[in-house]
């Protein structure tokens, strides 16, 4: 059975920064391109936030949060991050990782509320 969990949340304030963390079960993220994508509140759809390839661990990022989160990869410990500095309000979301490709298996999400 594969499942991701995600942890890390939290209440911050503004310009404060959060590590998330994505914990795979039951397939290797290794073999697979990761994504973190987050939900805002009154959305009902989730933002694509960050990817991190599979075979060449080349980074994406939404342009939103360029130059303020980092997505990694841990193999050894099946897991994916997601470090973020500099949080805004505005970054105030559930948040998901999940396998780019069909079937994501996403995860219950990790909140991060940000105070201003």
């Amino acid at each position: 059975q594969v499942q991701l969990v995600e942890s890390g949340g939290g209440v911050v304030q503004a310009g404060g920064s959060l590590r998330l963390t994505c914990e795979a079960s039951g397939r290797s993220v290794s073999d697979y391109s990761m994504d973190w994508f987050r939900r805002k509140p009154g959305n009902q759809a989730r933002e694509w936030v960050a990817q991190i390839m599979k075979s060449s661990n080349v980074t994406h990022y939404a342009g939103s949060v360029k130059g303020r989160f980092t997505i990694s990869r841990d193999d050894a410990k099946n897991t994916v991050y997601l470090q973020m500095n500099n949080l805004q309000p505005d970054d105030t979301a559930v948040y998901y990782c999940c396998f780019a490709l069909p079937p994501h298996f996403w995860g219950q999400g990790t909140q991060v509320p940000v105070s201003s």
